[in-house]
C-alpha cells in the first residue's frame, strides 16, 4: 500500500513538471527543479504522516502492557497474601476441629436413628393413627361459613315491594390515626315488628339470584346517589358496595351496572365492589374479563370474608382491587389457616401489589393493637363502628314505582 503511494507521489511529479514545462513555459532546468521540488515535499510529508500513526501505535502498546503488568502485580500481590495465609494455618487445630464436629454429628445421627426406629414401631403399633397426627397439615377452613338466612324470600320480596330495605353504612378506618378510609354500604331489612335485620339474615344463599340482583342494583343506585350529594357537598366518600355471582353471571345485569358506571364517570373512583372470596374462586376468565370493564370505568374492587391468603395478589392486582379482608379474631388465634408467611410478614407482602389487608368484626382493644403489630393498618368491626343510617342530605328517596323499574330491569 506503502508503495503505491510513492509510485502516484512519482507520477504527480512527472505532472507537476509536465505542466510547468508546457504550461508555464518553464525551461527543462526549471521545470525539473519544480517537480523536485514537488516531490520532496509530497514524500516529507507522507513520511510525517507514516511516523505519527508508528508514534500512536506504540504509546497504546505501551499502555496495553503497563496495564498487563499492573494487572500481573496485584495477581501476583493476592496470590503472595493466600500463600502467608495458608503458611499461618495452624492445620493441626483445625483437623482436631473436624474431627470433633465428626463426632458429634455421629452422635446427632446415631440419636436420630433411634428415634426414627422408635417413631416407626410407634407405627405400627397403633396403625399409623400417630403418623397422620404428625404430619397433618392445618386444614382449610370451609369457605361456606355462613348459615342459611332465617327470613324466607317471599317475605323478603313483601318487604322489597313496600320499600322497606335501606341502606346503611358501616366505617373501614386506618390506624393508628382511625381516620375513615370508606364505607361499607350494608342493606338491612325493616322487620314488620320492628327492628332491623341484617344481610346474612335475609340474604338468599341457595338460589334467589333474581332477588340479590333487585338488591344489589339498588345498592348501586343508593351508592351513585350517595357519591353524587358527597362530592356536590365538597365531602367526597369511598363506598363499597356488594356484588356477587348474581350480578356477574347475567348478562342484563351485568350491562345495566356498566352502564350505570359509563353514565357516572364523575363518581366512579369514589365506587367500590365488594367480592366474597367464595363468590370469587369460581369465577372463571370470562367472568374476570367482564369484571375488568368496570375497572376499566373507574371503580375497584375489594375481597371480602377471606378465608385465607393463599392467592395470587398480582392477578388481583392486575384487577383492581385495592384490599382484602378477613376475621381479626380467627386470623389472630389461628394465623397458620390463613398464610404460611409470619404474620409480620403477609401485610408487607401484600403491598409489594398494592394491596392492603384489612382485619374485620374487630371487638376489643388488644385486637387492634395486634393487628398493628402486624403491619395490618385497615380494621372494621363492632369496635370500630356498627352500620348507622347515612346522613338525610345523602340519601334520596325511592319511591314504589321506583322500585318497581327496578325490578323489573332486573
Amino acid at each position: 500500500m506503502q508503495g503505491l503511494v510513492y509510485i502516484f507521489i512519482a507520477l504527480a511529479t512527472l505532472g507537476v513538471a509536465a505542466a510547468a514545462y508546457f504550461g508555464l513555459t518553464f525551461s527543462p532546468i526549471e521545470a525539473f527543479v519544480t517537480a523536485i521540488a514537488f516531490g520532496a515535499l509530497a514524500v516529507m510529508l507522507m513520511e510525517r504522516r507514516l511516523r505519527q500513526r508508528s508514534e500512536a501505535r506504540l504509546e497504546r502498546a505501551v499502555e496495553d502492557l503497563a496495564r498487563l503488568l499492573s494487572t500481573d502485580a496485584r495477581a501476583g500481590q493476592v496470590l503472595s497474601q493466600r500463600v502467608n495465609a495458608i503458611a499461618d494455618t495452624n492445620v493441626g487445630s483445625r483437623l482436631d476441629g473436624i474431627e470433633a464436629d465428626i463426632s458429634v454429628l455421629g452422635t446427632v445421627t446415631r440419636q436420630l436413628a433411634e428415634a426414627l426406629a422408635e417413631f416407626e414401631e410407634a407405627r405400627r403399633t397403633d396403625g399409623g393413627s400417630r403418623l397422620a397426627e404428625a404430619m397433618a397439615e392445618p386444614a382449610e377452613p370451609d369457605d361456606d361459613i355462613f348459615l342459611d338466612p332465617m327470613i324466607p324470600e317471599a317475605e323478603v320480596r313483601a318487604a322489597l315491594d313496600s320499600n322497606r330495605l335501606v341502606f346503611h353504612i358501616e366505617p373501614v378506618v386506618r390506624l393508628p390515626a382511625r381516620k375513615p378510609l370508606g364505607y361499607d354500604l350494608v342493606p338491612r331489612l325493616m322487620q314488620d315488628a320492628g327492628g332491623l335485620a341484617d344481610a346474612p339474615d335475609f340474604m338468599p344463599r341457595r338460589g334467589g339470584e333474581d332477588l340479590i340482583r333487585r338488591i344489589e342494583a339498588m345498592a348501586l343506585e343508593e351508592a351513585v346517589t350517595i357519591a353524587r350529594r358527597a362530592k356536590t357537598s365538597g365531602q367526597p366518600i369511598t363506598l363499597f358496595l356488594p356484588l356477587s355471582r348474581a350480578t356477574i353471571l347475567d348478562k342484563k345485569g351485568l350491562e345495566q351496572v356498566t352502564a350505570t358506571l359509563v353514565a357516572n364517570q364523575a363518581i366512579t373512583a369514589s365506587l367500590n365492589f365488594a367480592i366474597r372470596q367464595t363468590e370469587w374462586k369460581p369465577l372463571g376468565p370470562t367472568e374476570k374479563r367482564a369484571l375488568y370493564e368496570f375497572r376499566k370505568a373507574g371503580a375497584g374492587f375489594v375481597l371480602t370474608d377471606a378465608t385465607s391468603l393463599r392467592f395470587d395478589f398480582a392477578e388481583l392486582e392486575g384487577l383492581g382491587f385495592s384490599d382484602v379482608r378477613f376475621d381479626a379474631t380467627r386470623f389472630l388465634s389461628q394465623p397458620q389457616s390463613f398464610t404460611d408467611f409470619h404474620t409480620a410478614d403477609i401485610a408487607p407482602y401484600a403491598k409489594r401489589f398494592e394491596i392492603e389487608l384489612c382485619g374485620t368484626g374487630v371487638i376489643d382493644e388488644q385486637q387492634l393493637l395486634s393487628l398493628f403489630e402486624d403491619g395490618i393498618s385497615l380494621v372494621q368491626g363492632p369496635h370500630i363502628g356498627r352500620p348507622g343510617p347515612v346522613r338525610p342530605d345523602l340519601v334520596a328517596e325511592r319511591p314504589r314505582d321506583a322500585e318497581r323499574r327496578i325490578e323489573a330491569q332486573a
